[in-house]
């Protein structure tokens, strides 16, 4: 059965390939990312796909517009991130924000846009960091990443707490090295040891049918460090 699916951060990795795999499936998506060109070049018929900003707060209008002619919102993947590799006494306070705004405000402010229309079997699937669980293994550079990681860990359990009587079902899922650009940027170099492609796949799985055993829970994703 067709799904309505949102997904941000769509430009590149496992968000691109997210796009194409539900698309393939027959469900309707809207991908959302500052640069829409490389979905929208697809062509794909049951994929919306337009500019949009975490950070520009007219933006989330277009957002509620849009939604508007579908019955219900059933997926909704909070993928788009921003990341910072740099010491933390050389970091300033405006790229710290810069991180937060898109890791954390952005992901709730999505969050609240498409809330209304989604219902008891509804899902939200936040996309966090291995770096962001407490007690993993951390990295020198990572201080406003991955600590904006972990407080969306946490808004998943106070979120699937305050609409567990309504819906939707929250869950994050902390990603191990997946080999992508963002990974290319942080750790240059560095081979991961899971495709993009590969852990789109797992992703797509389980915000399809996740929410039927899961609810406010943290899943570690990752066989490897990073």
């Amino acid at each position: 059965m067709s799904k309505n699916i949102i997904i941000t951060g769509t430009s590149r990795g496992i968000g691109f390939e997210l796009v194409k795999q539900f698309a393939s499936e027959g469900h309707q998506v809207l991908a959302l990312s500052r640069n829409n060109k490389p979905v929208s070049d697809l062509k794909l018929e049951n994929v919306t796909a337009f500019p949009f900003d975490l950070n520009n707060s007219d933006a989330y209008q277009k957002i509620t517009d849009f939604v508007s002619s579908w019955d219900s919102v059933d997926v909704l993947i909070n993928n788009a991130g921003s990341l910072l590799n740099k010491p933390f006494a050389e970091t300033t306070s405006e790229e710290f924000e810069r991180v937060y705004k898109v890791n954390v405000f952005g992901v709730a402010e999505v969050t609240r846009t498409v809330l209304p229309k989604m219902g008891k079997t509804s899902h939200v699937v936040t996309v966090s960091s291995m770096g962001g669980v407490q007690g993993s293994m951390k990295f020198p550079g990572l201080s406003a990443y991955s600590s904006s990681k972990g407080a969306v860990i946490t808004l998943t359990e106070l979120w699937a707490q305050e609409f567990k009587e309504t819906g939707p079902s929250f869950n994050v899922l902390a990603l191990g090295a997946v080999q992508t650009e963002m990974l290319e940027e942080a750790f240059p170099g560095y081979e991961a040891p899971v495709s993009a492609l590969q852990m789109a796949g797992y992703i797509k799985d389980f915000a399809l049918n996740g929410q039927q055993l899961y609810n406010g829970k943290l899943l570690q994703v990752s066989n490897s460090t990073p």
